[in-house]
């Protein structure tokens, strides 16, 4: 399994520029765990154009939690607004905002328990920010990273969850941290999740599923 995940890896690498990369993956370039925080709580259940605009709309305005606090949540909610549950994103970010200046003296923790005890904090979101605010080896599994992983036959599991552990077992951990950010834009653009475009994907003669339920 280890060569085959070796020539999947190549190959999603080969692919990617030609995709949209993620928007977490652009925000982490300013290298700020607090960026990629506030990314990530934004990006649930919205799409990736909208959580960069709203992004950079909030940021603009408050780049710290001590800035943050100084907004109420109605103003948070118009700089955010439209991604989704944006008025409970605002109240969201507010509490975080609220734990890390008066727990960590304004700063991202980059312990997976002290990010995890955050409100409302998964461990989808609590991955994203060590891997790609603090580089640390992480592994962030998302709809798109759970399929993918299960189609290709690297996992056989049921729950995100489930795939996260199972792919510290059999994933190199030199690809931990980019594997989020690979199998994003290809399961957004390629391996959609429903009719995949089988016909034009690249790892069409290793994957297990292929034809399964592609239309294309």
């Amino acid at each position: 399994m280890k060569v085959q995940i070796n020539k999947i890896i190549e190959i999603l690498k080969e692919i990617y520029p030609s995709l949209q990369e993620p928007i977490v993956t652009e925000v982490a370039r300013e290298g700020n765990p607090f960026f990629v925080l506030i990314s990530t709580i934004l990006s649930l259940r919205t799409k990736d154009k909208t959580t960069k605009e709203a992004t950079q709309k909030l940021l603009s305005v408050a780049k710290t939690p001590n800035e943050m606090l100084k907004l109420t949540q109605e103003q948070i909610a118009k700089l955010i607004y439209p991604v989704g549950f944006y008025n409970v994103k605002a109240k969201n970010i507010l509490e975080v905002c609220k734990i890390l200046v008066e727990k960590y003296d304004s700063k991202v923790p980059d312990s997976i328990d002290d990010l995890l005890s955050l409100p409302n904090v998964g461990r989808k979101t609590a991955n994203l920010v060590l891997s790609k605010g603090f580089n640390i080896p992480a592994i962030c599994v998302d709809i798109h990273v759970h399929r993918i992983s299960n189609r290709l036959g690297i996992v056989k599991t049921k729950t995100p969850v489930q795939t996260e552990f199972e792919l510290m077992k059999v994933l190199p951990k030199q690809y931990w941290i980019e594997y989020n950010d690979l199998l994003v834009p290809f399961g957004q653009n390629i391996c959609t999740p429903i009719s995949p475009f089988c016909s034009k994907c690249k790892l069409s003669f290793i994957c297990p599923k292929i034809g399964v339920k592609s239309s294309r």
